[in-house]
C-alpha cells in the first residue's frame, strides 16, 4: 500500500499535495476527486461521539445525541483492559454508523497537578495505568475500522495559556514520565493518528518539534501513521509540515504561504511527500474500512455505559460498613446532583446525550419498596440557608442520608484551570449541617479530578464516581444498594489539600515558562517518596467482600538485560460476597545516584472471585520495568542490585514484597573526568576501578605515613581491603589517591586520557 500511495503522490501537482496537508473546514480532510482520494471525517471524543453538523463546534454539546460514556477520570478507575477495549469497540462501532472515520482519542497525558481544567479527559498519574488502559482503547474503537487519535502529544498538562506555554522538563523526566503512555499505546496498538499538542516543549511548539514528531516518534517507536495538529495549534505551516505534523486543523486559506516558501527553499517537496503521503495512508484506511449501512444500537450502548460505571465507581469509606444500603432503611437522598447529576466535563468532549438518569429516580426504581425522601439542599454554589435547613429536617427523620455532592461545570472543564481543590461553599456547608445531626452520613462525589475533603472524619460512607456518564443514575443506586459490588481504584493520588501537591509552586508557570521542577516525583511518586499524608492514595477502592493475598513467588531471582521475570501470586475471596479485585505490582528500587521514587507500578490485574474462591494471578517483568532512563548512555539502565517486587492494594499499603537481583555492568555518571573527580565518581569506571584496586595499599601507606591515616589503624584499613577500607574518602578528590600512589604528572594525563574516550577503545585498555 505504501508503495501505492508514494505513487499517487508523484502524481500530484505541487499545489494538491500542499492542499493535502490543511483540512477543508473543522471536520475534514480535503479530498481530490480527479485521482479518487477520498475525505476523511473526524469527530471528538474520548468518552462520546461528538457528532457536530458541517463546520460546527459547539463546545456545549449541539449535534446529534449519541451515548455518553463515563470519562476517563473513571474509566480509569475500573483498572480494567477488557473494558476499556469494550467501550473503544462500541465507540469505534457508533462511529462506522454515523460516517465518521478517525474519532480524536483517547487523551493520555498525566496529571500533574489537580488543577488542570482538562484532567477529566485523562486517565492517571501512573504512565503505565495510562499507557495499558489508553493501548486497550485504541484496540477496540480500530477493530470495528474506525481510526483513534491518541491525544495530546506531549506535556500538555495545563490550560492556562495552552496556546503558547513551554513545558520546560528535563530528557528523564520526559522519558520516564509524560512520553511512556504515548510510546506504549503505539507500540501496542498502532493508532491511525497522533495529535500533536498546543504547548511547546523546551521552547519549541509540538507542532513543529521535529525532534519529537520524526525522531522519536517515527523513527524509534515505529509509529506509521498521520501527525496531526490540535485545532489551532499550528503557529507557522511551514515548519510544522517540515517537523512532521502532516495536517494542520482546522482548514484555513495558507496554502499561498506555503507555495511561496517552497519558493524561497524554506520547505522541500520531499517534506511536503512525506506529509501528503501520511494524510493518503489516513484516508485510504477510512475509506477501506467504512462500512455502509451500520446499525447502532443505543440501548446496548446505555447499557454498556452502565457497566463501565459500575465497574469503575470507588467505595472510599464504609464506616460501621454504613453501606450498603438496606431495603428497610428509612433513607434521604440530599443535593441538588441527586436528580441532576453532573456526568461529563465541559469542552470538546462534552456531547448531547441519548438517554439521562438520575439516582433518585433510578433508586426508587431499583428498590420500590425502600422509603426515599429527598431535599434539595442547594441549588448552585452559594450557600442557601433556607435548603439546608429543610434538608437539615429531612435528616433528622430517617436513618441513613446520602448527600449528592461536587465540583459544578462553571469549576471544571476545557478552556481553563481550577482555582482550588475546594468543593462550592454550598456543598461543604451542607455535609457539615446534615452530618452533625445524622450519624449515618454518605457522600456521593461527581467531580473530575481530587477535592479537598475538609468533613472528611465527620462522614461514614464516601462514593466517588467522577463523571459517570449517562447512566450514572443506575450505577451508583447499585453500588449503594449493593446490587453491584464496588471494585474501582483511584487511578490518582487524593492530597489533603493542594499545597501538599509536588507542583503547587511550578503550575501554570510564569510568563508562559512552566518549569517541571518535581521533575518525575508526580503524584505517588512523590507522596510515597517523601512520606507525605494523602486523604487517600492512588490504587486505593473498598469493597463489601474481602481479599487475601499469599504465596508471591518469581520463577528467578535474577535479571539480566535480555531475560523475563514471572511473578505469581495466589489471592482469595476471603469474604461473604462476590467481588473483584485489583492486584497491583510496584518496584522498589536500590539507592543509588540516580533519584528514583519509592516505588512505581508497574503492574496491575483485575480478577472476579466468587465467595471463598482463589486465583493466581501471573505478571512478566522485563529488564525496563526495573529501569530508569540515562541520559548520558541515551538508554534505560537498570542498575546492578538488589529491587524489591511489591504487591500492594495501593500505592501506600504494599501486603507482600520478593526481592531480585539486578545483573549488568554500573554506567558512568561522570561524562569527563580530571583530577576534581570524586573518587566514587572514579571508580565506577572501569579503568578506574582497576588503578584504585591496584594502588590501594600504596595510597594508603602513602596516606598513613602523612599522618591522614592513624598509624595504629592502618593494618585495620589495610585488612578491611578496598571495599570497606576506603568508605570514608570516597567523597574525596581523587587527586589524593594519585598523589599517595605516586602517580606523575605524565601517567595521570595519559590515565584521563584513556578515562575520557568512549565505546570499545575502553575495552581495549583493560
Amino acid at each position: 500500500m505504501d508503495s501505492e500511495i508514494s505513487q499517487i503522490v508523484s502524481q500530484l501537482s505541487l499545489e494538491e499535495k500542499i492542499a493535502l496537508t490543511i483540512g477543508e473546514g473543522n471536520w475534514n480532510t480535503k479530498d481530490v476527486k480527479e485521482m479518487d482520494i477520498p475525505a476523511v471525517r473526524m469527530q471528538d471524543g474520548p468518552h462520546g461521539l461528538r457528532l457536530q453538523d458541517g463546520n460546527g463546534n459547539d463546545m456545549n454539546g449541539g449535534g446529534e445525541p449519541t451515548i455518553c460514556f463515563p470519562a476517563a477520570c473513571l474509566s480509569a478507575s475500573s483498572f480494567d483492559r477488557d473494558l476499556l477495549k469494550e467501550m473503544g469497540k462500541e465507540l469505534g462501532l457508533e462511529c462506522q454508523a454515523k460516517g465518521v472515520h478517525l474519532l480524536l482519542g483517547p487523551g493520555i497525558n498525566i496529571k500533574r497537578n489537580p488543577l488542570c481544567g482538562r484532567n477529566f479527559e485523562y486517565y492517571s498519574e501512573d504512565p503505565f495505568v495510562a499507557g495499558e488502559l489508553g493501548a486497550a482503547f485504541v484496540q477496540g474503537v480500530q477493530e470495528q475500522g474506525t481510526g483513534a487519535c491518541v491525544k495530546h502529544f506531549f506535556a500538555n498538562n495545563q490550560e492556562y495559556r495552552r496556546m503558547n506555554s513551554s513545558s520546560n522538563l528535563d530528557e528523564r523526566t520526559a522519558r520516564e514520565l509524560y512520553l511512556p503512555a504515548f510510546e506504549r499505546v503505539i507500540q501496542k496498538s498502532q493508532p491511525w493518528a497522533v495529535m500533536a499538542a498546543y504547548n511547546k516543549v523546551n521552547g519549541t511548539y509540538c507542532t513543529e518539534n521535529k525532534d519529537m514528531l520524526v525522531d522519536l516518534l517515527r523513527n524509534e517507536w515505529g509509529f506509521k501513521g498521520t501527525v496531526i495538529s490540535d485545532w489551532g495549534a499550528v503557529h507557522n505551516r511551514v515548519k510544522a509540515v517540515a517537523a512532521g505534523c502532516d495536517l494542520t486543523m482546522p482548514g484555513e486559506e495558507t496554502d499561498d504561504k506555503v507555495m511561496k516558501a517552497y519558493q524561497k527553499g524554506e520547505i522541500t517537496e520531499q517534506e511536503l511527500d512525506r506529509a501528503a503521503e501520511n494524510v493518503l495512508k489516513l484516508a485510504f484506511k477510512g475509506k477501506g474500512f467504512h462500512k455502509d449501512n451500520v446499525e447502532f444500537n443505543y440501548e446496548s450502548g446505555h447499557k454498556l455505559a452502565g457497566k463501565i460505571a459500575e465497574e469503575s465507581i470507588i467505595l472510599l469509606k464504609n464506616e460501621e460498613q454504613v453501606l450498603p444500603l438496606k431495603q428497610e432503611d428509612k433513607i434521604a437522598y440530599i443535593g441538588k446532583f441527586a436528580i441532576f447529576p453532573r456526568y461529563q466535563g465541559g469542552g470538546s468532549s462534552h456531547i448531547s446525550s441519548k438517554y439521562e438518569e438520575n439516582a433518585l429516580e433510578a433508586s426508587q426504581k431499583l428498590m420500590p419498596e425502600t422509603d426515599i425522601s429527598f431535599a434539595m439542599g442547594y441549588e448552585d454554589d452559594t450557600v442557601n440557608k433556607e435548603f439546608i435547613a429543610q434538608a437539615v429536617e429531612v435528616a433528622k427523620k430517617v436513618q441513613k442520608v446520602v448527600i449528592f455532592a461536587g465540583l459544578s461545570d462553571e469549576m471544571e472543564s476545557e478552556g481553563f484551570d481550577r482555582k482550588s481543590m475546594d468543593l462550592p461553599e454550598s456543598h461543604n456547608e451542607l455535609i457539615y449541617r446534615v452530618s452533625e445531626i445524622q450519624p449515618n452520613t454518605i457522600v456521593v462525589l461527581h467531580n473530575g479530578a481530587p477535592v479537598e475533603l475538609p468533613w472528611l472524619k465527620q462522614v461514614k460512607g464516601v462514593i466517588e464516581t467522577y463523571l459517570a456518564g449517562e447512566a450514572v443514575g443506575t450505577a451508583v443506586s447499585k453500588i449503594l444498594f449493593g446490587k453491584v459490588n464496588p471494585s474501582g481504584r483511584l487511578p490518582e493520588s487524593f492530597p489533603e489539600k493542594l499545597e501538599d501537591n509536588p507542583s503547587y509552586l511550578s503550575f501554570g508557570g510564569e510568563n508562559g515558562e512552566v518549569d517541571y521542577n518535581e521533575r518525575m516525583f508526580v503524584g505517588y511518586r512523590y507522596y510515597c517518596s517523601v512520606g507525605r499524608k494523602v486523604s487517600f492514595p492512588f490504587g486505593y477502592g473498598l469493597s463489601y467482600t474481602n481479599f487475601e493475598h499469599s504465596n508471591l513467588r518469581v520463577d528467578t531471582d535474577k535479571i539480566t538485560e535480555n531475560s523475563t521475570v514471572h511473578v505469581f501470586i495466589d489471592v482469595r475471596n476471603t469474604g461473604m460476597e462476590d467481588g473483584k479485585d485489583v492486584v497491583q505490582l510496584y518496584i522498589e528500587p536500590p539507592l543509588g545516584e540516580y533519584k528514583r521514587p519509592v516505588r512505581e507500578l508497574k503492574g496491575f490485574e483485575k480478577i472476579s472471585l466468587h465467595a471463598g474462591e482463589s486465583k493466581t494471578v501471573h505478571f512478566e517483568l522485563e529488564n525496563r520495568d526495573f529501569a530508569c532512563y540515562s541520559s548520558e548512555s541515551k538508554g534505560w539502565y537498570a542498575r546492578p542490585g538488589k529491587y524489591v517486587i511489591a504487591i500492594g492494594t495501593s500505592a501506600e499499603d504494599m501486603i507482600d514484597t520478593i526481592c531480585i537481583e539486578a545483573e549488568g555492568e554500573e554506567i558512568l555518571l561522570t561524562s569527563h573526568f580530571d583530577e576534581s573527580t570524586m573518587i566514587k565518581e572514579f571508580v565506577q569506571h572501569p579503568i578506574g576501578k582497576k588503578y584504585f584496586l591496584e594502588h590501594f595499599e600504596a595510597m594508603t601507606r602513602g596516606m598513613s605515613a602523612a599522618g591522614l591515616i592513624p598509624a595504629d589503624m592502618l593494618e585495620s584499613v589495610l585488612a578491611k581491603g578496598p571495599e570497606m577500607g576506603m568508605e570514608d574518602l570516597l567523597n574525596q578528590s581523587v587527586s589524593i589517591l594519585l598523589d599517595f600512589s605516586g602517580c606523575s604528572a605524565k601517567e595521570r594525563e595519559e590515565l584521563f586520557s584513556f578515562m575520557n574516550r568512549r565505546g570499545s577503545d575502553v575495552k581495549l585498555l583493560l
